[in-house]
């Protein structure tokens, strides 16, 4: 029996699941196990005293979101999906039109947009797991594609092809507290709350059966369905997640960029976080954080320098795939452990 299903029986008997490895690489599995969410939030801690601005800090923040939200269902559960633009949008329009037409709080604002694309990913996801392997990847691409158009054609509420304009939140009121969200140091550290209580949230996820479950889905879905579990209900439920994750990211891009522009319901963003999860490393915690700090710098420093900074990140791209597939975070991770670490 593989690793997760194992850990599946453990946790339901209420015994402690043995955990895979020995010797010193299995000492350091279990530390980087409890202290990723340390690693990756004490990278984010210093990521605006060291990008080049803040504002694109901020950027790499909630792209990191995004790709954390697509890693849970394809690094850790092995769904590729191409529509992931539409959570994203369906997060950041949910958030700006609660702003914009009906002028609510920002954290109210924040949850209207998750919950808008919760239940996108919920209408998507009952379609789409019913296919498997890349009869699932087009599901997800044709649905997310009807999204968009539907979306473009509602331009009372979205603003169609010039996107929704005016999400201006100068400032942040909480409970005894003001913070002024023009100050980029103050905005940044604000997103950062929400993003590391999500991947708090995410890491506990991964920690509990359910992540167990999950993984085994990954390694061998006929297996895991054979020791009794509902593969179908769970993966409804991943994809549900995966959604609901990447609507709090573009929820908190609306109110970054002030704008939600159509192009973010377009497949070639849901390319992006393919692309993110990637080069930081699938299935890895930190990784997706990582390959966001990535591409965002490549993006920011090649599109200085010409007009086709898309066809230098695409070469990138394949670079990565062909000589490091287990991307950044991953190669790093794949070195310590041979390194007997």
């Amino acid at each position: 029996m593989s690793a997760p299903l194992t850990r599946i029986a453990a946790a339901e008997d209420g015994v402690p699941a043995a955990r895979p490895g020995s010797g010193r690489t299995g000492r350091w599995l279990r530390r980087a196990g409890r202290h990723r969410v340390a690693l990756t939030l004490a990278f984010l801690l210093i990521l605006p005293w060291i990008a080049p601005y803040q504002a694109l800090a901020v950027t790499i923040l909630v792209l990191g979101l995004y790709a954390l939200g697509f890693n849970l269902l394809f690094g850790y559960t092995g769904l590729l999906s191409f529509g992931h633009a539409a959570f994203l949008g369906g997060g950041a329009y949910g958030c700006g039109i609660a702003i914009v037409r009906y002028g609510l709080h920002p954290v109210l604002a924040l949850v209207a947009g998750t919950l808008l694309a919760t239940l996108i990913a919920a209408a998507m996801g009952v379609l789409a797991i019913r296919t498997r392997g890349i009869y699932f990847a087009m599901t997800t691409l044709a649905l997310s594609m009807c999204v968009y158009y539907g979306f473009y054609q509602a331009e009372s509420f979205t603003g169609g092809e010039n996107g929704l304009r005016g999400i201006n939140v100068p400032s942040l009121t909480l409970p005894g507290l003001r913070l002024s969200l023009l100050d980029p140091i103050v905005k940044y550290y604000a997103v950062l709350a929400v993003v590391g209580l999500a991947v708090w949230l995410f890491s506990r996820l991964l920690s509990s059966p359910f992540g167990a479950a999950l993984e085994a889905i990954r390694e061998n879905e006929s297996r895991a369905q054979a020791c009794g579990y509902d593969v179908r209900r769970m993966k409804l439920v991943a994809f549900v997640l995966s959604g609901a994750l990447c609507g709090l990211a573009g929820a908190l891009q609306a109110i970054h960029l002030s704008i939600v522009p159509i192009e973010t319901m377009h497949y070639s963003t849901s390319g992006q976080a393919v692309m993110m999860a990637l080069l930081g490393g699938m299935g890895t915690f930190f990784g997706p954080f990582v390959g966001a700090a990535t591409f965002a710098l490549l993006q920011d420093g090649l599109a200085t320098l010409t007009s086709h900074w898309q066809l230098f990140v695409g070469a990138i791209f394949i670079a990565f795939v062909l000589f490091l597939p287990l991307g950044i975070w991953g190669e790093v991770l794949a070195r310590l452990r041979r390194a007997g670490w």
